[in-house]
């Protein structure tokens, strides 16, 4: 059971890890070329909610876990 709540807790962090990298990468990738902003936006956006999709799984299937 403790297991399950550590595996949530990773997923957690390395999910927050993931969309904080891809967010800093967006704002230099924005920095160096300014007309390419609503692209690197987009394309940020969509990773992050890939990420976050990624993370909600394995937070489940963790949860699940402990329940049995």
């Amino acid at each position: 059971m403790v297991l399950a709540g550590i595996g949530a807790g990773l997923a957690v962090i390395g999910a927050g890890l993931g969309i904080g990298k891809i967010g800093g990468s967006a704002m230099d990738a924005i920095a160096r070329q300014p007309e390419a902003a609503g692209k690197i936006q987009t394309a940020m956006i969509i990773a992050a909610a890939l990420i976050e999709g990624v993370a909600l799984f394995a937070v489940v299937v963790a949860l699940i876990a402990k329940a049995n």
